[in-house]
């Protein structure tokens, strides 16, 4: 129905940037919230940065004035910039996007996940 499909992770040392985007397709009405949420290996996902639709943003205390959120409402894209990476940046990204489908339904969907590795 839907499909979030991310890209941008990798490999960097610290003090280096990546982007990460996030672009959703299916049948689609409207996107309300939309979040970049990580794992790091051992430890529970947790949200990094969320986006409503009307572009209000919050922010996980540790990545304040590092990252930025941002999203295309015309593309149904979001975007995470992160700079100043940290190693314990590390992990795998997640989207996450509270869609409303052509049919009514409302749910949570989930990308795959793309791994951000930040060397010291």
């Amino acid at each position: 129905q839907v499909q979030l499909v991310e890209s941008g992770g990798g490999l960097v040392q610290a003090g280096g940037s990546l982007r990460l985007s996030c672009a959703a397709s299916g049948i689609i009405f409207s996107i309300n919230t939309m979040g970049w949420y990580r794992q790091a290996p051992g430890k529970q996902r947790e949200l990094v940065a969320a986006i409503t639709r009307g572009g209000s943003t919050n922010y996980e205390d540790a990545v304040k004035g590092r990252f930025t959120i941002s999203r295309d409402n015309a593309k149904n894209t979001v975007y995470l910039q992160m700079n100043s990476l940290k190693p314990e940046d590390t992990a795998v990204y997640y989207c996450n996007a509270d869609v409303t489908t052509i049919s009514g339904d409302r749910n949570d969907y989930w990308g795959q996940g793309t791994q951000v590795t930040v060397s010291a």
